[in-house]
């Protein structure tokens, strides 16, 4: 459900199903804090200025007194998962994912939530620098290229780099769209996937803005405004879908190379996906991803429009026409590629 099209639907749906894919039994005693956390914590002064600018990730209409009580939640959790996770460093824009959660499951439950997730998935982005995130960007002008030399020619003449995707890499776009329907969509997506395929959804999003983009002076300044201010009114459904494509046809261990031009390959969050991956296994994906592979092949022509790089060779494309646009099967090759991957890749977990 999460990886097909409208995502999960309803909040009352993303309560029980979010937690079964961060693997978190919602049974579990809730985080307990210490005493003082406030008082005691480094990040009070920024969290706390964060909080307060985060007004209009709230429900318009929402009354003042409820709002300012769930911003009371927000600094809380934030500075909990911090207290039990002294190798997390906070970074602004982490609010931002952190109220999402809020604002669908609750403060309880999004404490636990939010906890798995900073281990996993955003890991990099709480390192003490931005080595690691910018390394994940680095992924993003490998993904253009496959799919459009054209246009990762002309952005590579601008110079415009990555720093324009940066909000929407470290905020799971929760920062960058105004409305919390497309914030929650997205997230139902991300969580069922691969910890990189936020990178994959921002190429997307610069590959369907490509005249836009062709459009503009070649040069930093007119490509990375245009780039930085993201349309509100984008196809969701259909770059949801492109972006299963693209990590199907372009998965992270073709593209590794290229993206670990600035940096090693294995300090990159993914990696720790294999971790994850095998602590969720009992859910056993495998099987209702297979089946829903079988069920949802769709034609050739609706494979068509896959846009693949003039110099891939016959074999790709015969294989993305198999594989087809159906999410079912990009979820399959997401966690083929992970498992494939992971290993690769390495690293020692935090304690």
């Amino acid at each position: 459900m999460a990886i097909s099209e409208g995502g999960l639907l309803t909040d009352e749906i993303r309560q029980k199903v979010w937690p079964k894919l961060l693997n978190v039994n919602t049974n579990d005693p809730s985080p307990v804090s210490g005493e003082n956390l406030r008082q005691m914590s480094k990040d009070y002064q920024q969290v706390l200025l964060d909080v307060r600018r985060s007004l209009r990730r709230f429900p318009p209409g929402m009354p003042e007194e409820q709002r300012e009580g769930l911003q009371e939640e927000l600094i809380d959790i934030i500075l909990l998962i911090l207290e039990r996770n002294p190798q997390l460093h906070y970074y602004q824009g982490y609010h931002d994912i952190v109220v999402t959660f809020l604002l669908v499951v609750g403060e309880r439950l999004a404490t636990s939530l939010v906890e798995k997730l900073s281990t996993h998935h955003l890991r990099d982005f709480m390192d003490p620098t931005m080595d690691n995130t910018k390394h994940i960007l680095n992924y993003l002008m490998p993904i253009i290229d496959q799919v459009n030399p054209e246009l990762h020619d002309f952005m590579q003449r601008a110079e415009v780099g990555t720093i324009f995707a940066l909000s929407w890499l470290i905020t799971w776009f929760g920062h960058v769209l105004s409305d919390f329907r497309h914030v929650v969509r997205l997230y139902d997506f991300f969580l069922a996937c691969h910890p990189l395929m936020p990178i994959y959804f921002a190429a997307v999003i610069v590959l369907y803005r490509e005249q836009e983009v062709l459009d503009c002076d070649c040069d930093m300044a007119s490509v990375h405004h245009l780039l930085s201010q993201i349309p509100q009114d984008l196809p969701y459904e259909t770059l949801i879908s492109r972006a299963g494509d693209l990590f199907v046809q372009f998965p992270p261990s073709e593209l590794a190379r290229e993206a670990a031009a600035q940096q090693q390959a294995e300090k990159t969050a993914a990696s720790t996906f294999k971790d994850f991956e095998l602590a969720s296994a009992q859910q056993r994906p495998d099987m209702v991803l297979r089946q829903r592979f079988r069920g949802l092949l769709r034609s050739e022509e609706r494979t068509k429009d896959v846009l693949t790089k003039p110099r891939t060779n016959r074999f790709v494309k015969l294989a993305v026409m198999g594989l087809t646009v159906a999410l079912g099967a990009a979820a399959l090759a997401m966690v083929k590629s992970a498992l494939e991957w992971a290993p690769k890749f390495q690293l020692q977990l935090f304690p």
